[in-house]
């Protein structure tokens, strides 16, 4: 399974990746694409949205089942990935190049609570 070493992840498998200005990006695992199947929808979350830590933010769709994207740590959302709108399936061709939303965090010591690629993989069963 894919799993960068230079990301954090959360237990309900969104990845997050540190950006040069501060902002995050967030999308969800390799782990999780896979679980989904092939997706034919996104909703992403409208820019300026305040979102408390573990709040649903995105929902992406599969053949197979809808499911909720949930905020990595408290922040305002900066942007959303609009191209996924039109073309879901690049999640599915490279879940980590295809973020779904940028957030700037409230408390960047949040941060310290995500896991690292270890955590996540023990947390999936994959130690």
């Amino acid at each position: 399974m894919n799993l960068p070493a230079d990301l954090s992840y959360t237990a309900s498998h969104e990845w997050v990746r540190r950006e040069p200005d501060g902002s995050l990006s967030v999308g969800i695992t390799d782990h999780a694409q896979a679980q989904l199947g092939d997706l034919v929808y996104v909703e992403l979350p409208k820019p300026g949205r305040r979102v408390k830590a573990g709040e649903a933010v995105a929902v992406v769709e599969s053949v197979k089942a809808a499911s909720d994207v949930y905020a990595p740590v408290a922040g305002e959302v900066l942007a959303s990935n609009d191209a996924l709108a039109g073309a879901p399936e690049g999640v599915n061709e490279d879940a980590y190049a295809a973020w779904l939303f940028r957030l700037r965090p409230a408390d960047a010591g949040e941060l310290a609570g995500l896991l690292d690629a270890a955590g996540y993989r023990a947390t999936i069963g994959e130690a």
